[in-house]
């Protein structure tokens, strides 16, 4: 389930902007079973399922601490997914995600989270706003064999 709602997702919201050679071989590298038993297993990653009637919509994936994808410190939790299914998005659960995302870092206690966003993605850029996300930097992101440019977003917690 977490590999078709992942490949679905991410083939939906980018397959526009990139090569189809480009889109396989990320999909192949970043969701293949190997990959993803790997992700599961790891202690400083956690995975959620959102549900919207009683159907899977999508999910949200955190790392903290060494899972972090960039080193932003032992007080940062990154939101690395927030993946809604075309069909569900526009019905309020990327904020129900990230209002959890923000629920376990404080329970963590940590003082911000952070994610990065494809500077070509202007509705999650907006949306990220909405959420009180600020742009903190910017990091390279593969896309099979192009270099694509993600904005840091981060949101201090209180």
């Amino acid at each position: 389930m977490l590999q078709e709602i992942s490949i679905v997702t991410f083939n939906d919201t980018f397959k526009d902007q990139n090569s189809p050679e480009n889109m396989n071989t990320y999909l192949e590298k970043a969701f293949n079973l190997m990959q993803l038993e790997k992700e599961l297993a790891n202690p400083a990653s956690q995975f959620f399922f959102i549900y919207f009637k009683n159907e899977v919509a999508g999910y949200l994936k955190i790392n903290t601490d060494d899972a972090q994808s960039e080193e932003l410190g032992e007080e940062s939790l990154e939101i690395e997914r927030i993946y809604i299914r075309k069909e569900f998005q526009g019905k309020g659960l990327g904020k129900v995600l990230i209002n959890k995302a923000m629920e376990i870092a404080l329970r963590q206690n940590k003082n911000k989270i952070w994610l990065g966003v494809w500077e070509k993605n202007e509705n999650a850029i907006a949306f990220y706003q909405k959420m009180g996300f600020v742009p903190r930097g910017a990091h390279s992101f593969y896309m099979g064999d192009e270099e694509q440019i993600d904005m840091i977003m981060t949101k201090a917690l209180s």
